[in-house]
Formats: C-alpha cells, structure tokens, sequence
C-alpha cells in the first residue's frame, strides 16, 4: 500500500470524520480523519496504524498513559490532538511525523520533550499547556515554521522563557508568569 497524498487543511477538513475504529476500518485507505475522543481509552489502539492515509487523530479526552513508537508510522499525520490524557512522554518517534502542522498535547503529565522534535520540520502549533515539563530541548530551534506555541500553566523559570524566545524569534509562545516562589 502506498501512502495517499497530503490533502491542504481545507481539503483535510472536507472529508468525513471517523468517530468509530470499526468502522473506518472496513475501508482503511479511505480513512483521513479520526477523532476517538472521549472514549475512555486506556491503550493505544493498534489499528489505528493500519490507517495509512490517516492526516487527522484526535486521541483527546481519554486515559492513555504513553503512545507507541508505531505512531511515528503514520507518515501523513499532520495534525495530531492527544490533549487530556495522562501521558508522561512522548516517544521519540514523534519525530518521523515530518507532515505534522499541529500537535496538541496540553493536559498531560509531560515532563520532557523528546529532542526529535526538532525534526518536525512542518510544524506551525505545538500546545502543551498544563504539563509538568522541565526540560526544553535546544532541537526547537529547527522548528522554522512554528508560530504558535502554549506552554501556560507550565512552571518555567524567567531564564528559561528567555532563552526559549530567544531560539523560537518568529513564534509566539504563551506562558505563565514565573512564580518566583
């Protein structure tokens, strides 16, 4: 099988969504979008990597605790949303989504990036407000085209926030004040 062609986002938003894994997998390559939010699920469903064309995921709203390396098989994903689960990590494979414009993480329990995130050369939203990050890697730097970025809710001291807008100069990046405590 051979991946299909990345749709613009207003193509991508034409198609029809999928709100249930059984049935978009009657017809795999047709399946664009997916939103299994709020589903309540605990694992990763490993079907969904049998979605090849896949270029919406919306994971958001249920109780994973990590997401596979697989993932980074899904080659047209370009918009990602794995907001308010309990992830910890994200895997480094993340950062074979070399067509992902948005990924959505905010909500989580995250408490580091993976530095292949810089590889996400087409990346323009990353929102990980409400995380427990501590560590930022200097690989966010090769996000040429981010231009929006949350990290609210997010513990960052002053220096940190800083050198952060100092590396990302065309992003905007919402923070939390610092609490200075």
């Amino acid at each position: 099988y051979s991946a299909a062609q990345l749709l613009d986002s207003a193509a991508i938003f034409s198609m029809p969504v999928f709100h249930n894994l059984e049935e978009a997998l009657k017809k795999p390559n047709s399946v664009y979008r997916l939103n299994l939010r709020g589903k309540k699920l605990k694992a990763f469903p490993a079907d969904i990597l049998k979605l090849v064309n896949l270029q919406e995921l919306n994971l958001s709203k249920n109780k994973l605790d990590s997401l596979p390396n697989e993932i980074g098989n899904l080659k047209s994903l370009q918009i990602l949303d794995v907001s308010s689960n309990k992830l910890m990590y994200l895997p480094d494979s993340i950062g074979k989504l070399e067509n992902l414009v948005k990924l959505a993480a905010g909500k989580n329990e995250i408490i580091a990036i993976p530095s292949q995130i810089g590889k996400l050369k087409n990346l323009e939203i990353l929102d990980l407000w409400s995380n427990q990050i501590s560590f930022f890697p200097d690989e966010l730097n090769n996000l040429k085209k981010l231009r929006w970025m949350d990290l609210r809710v997010i513990q960052i001291e002053d220096d940190i926030q800083k050198h952060l807008q100092e590396i990302l100069p065309k992003t905007k990046i919402h923070f939390s004040p610092s609490c200075h405590c």
